[in-house]
């Protein structure tokens, strides 16, 4: 006959199978045993990885320790060693202090006007470095007339964000390609025989009617300026061409959609939304690009 003792713990033993080895050493207490219990006893089982000569990690049981004495371990001490769980042991991410930031915050309090104004300067200095998830936009691009000059007028875009520095180039590019095209008389409205003949005919074209069409030019072109979320450029196209226009437009459309949302583009005017003309500086937002 077994007497047992009120303190003392009721143990009971479960097979376990850990890498396909059976291990009969796992040890529970009773659910009656308080959790954080002292017991004359240590139990722990250490899990480690090793790996086989294939490089295979697998887990293994490594034994148990039943000689020490002290408190049971919580649940939430274990440190899992070489797993995926808590990673290396001692392995932390020092973050360096941002005293910038610690400022603006500091100010929220005192002067909300002040801690945004200097919140949205930290944004623009470092919006090179913030991920977009996306680029494009799904809604339509407007555009829009304002006495529109071709010998001498400025073409404005404007943008849902400021662009990333790869979404300038991207506009640049287009900009330059379009005015090479212009430039070479690629865009001659007067000498369309191709898109103007039935497609159930064979294609055809006469050399001599297009040698003899009055070319077009485009004459000059300057930098594209840039401040936020504006930018324009200053054109002079020379001859009222409007396939000139078309084209651009047919690609700013698909610029939009695709890489950077533009939320209108208007040709014409001399003023545009907050553009301001004595605003040159470059920690204001302002910037120049060659075309």
């Amino acid at each position: 006959m077994f007497v047992l003792q009120p303190c003392a713990p009721v143990f009971h033993t479960l097979p376990t199978s850990i890498s396909g080895q059976s291990n009969k050493y796992t040890l529970f207490l009773d659910a009656g045993t308080p959790r954080r219990a002292r017991c004359s006893s240590r139990l722990y089982s250490h899990v480690t990885r090793v790996r086989s000569k294939n490089k295979q990690p697998q887990m293994e049981m490594n034994g148990f320790d039943a000689t020490g004495g002290g408190e049971m371990e919580d649940e939430d001490d274990v440190s899992w060693r070489g797993g995926g769980f808590g990673g290396r042991e001692g392995e932390e991410k020092d973050y360096d202090r941002d005293p910038e930031f610690a400022e603006i915050l500091g100010s929220c309090l005192d002067d909300p006007d002040k801690a945004r104004a200097k919140m949205e300067e930290r944004l623009r200095k470092k919006r090179n470095k913030i991920l977009h998830t996306k680029t494009g936009s799904p809604d339509p691009m407007q555009v829009k007339f304002n006495k529109f000059d071709f010998t001498n007028s400025y073409i404005w875009l404007e943008f849902y964000n400021a662009p990333l520095e790869k979404d300038v180039s991207l506009i640049c590019d287009t900009i330059r390609s379009w005015h090479i095209v212009g430039r070479l008389g690629g865009c001659n409205s007067m000498n369309m025989q191709l898109s103007q003949s039935l497609l159930d005919k064979r294609p055809t074209y006469d050399a001599i009617q297009g040698a003899n069409v009055t070319p077009t030019t485009f004459y000059n072109i300057g930098d594209l300026e840039l401040q936020d979320n504006l930018a324009r450029i200053w054109v002079d196209i020379g001859t009222s061409e409007p396939l000139l226009l078309d084209i651009l437009i047919n690609a700013l459309t698909q610029i939009s959609s695709d890489y950077v949302g533009i939320k209108q583009v208007m040709f014409g005017g001399s003023e545009f939304g907050n553009w301001r003309e004595n605003l040159k500086s470059e920690d204001a937002g302002y910037s120049i690009h060659k075309i």
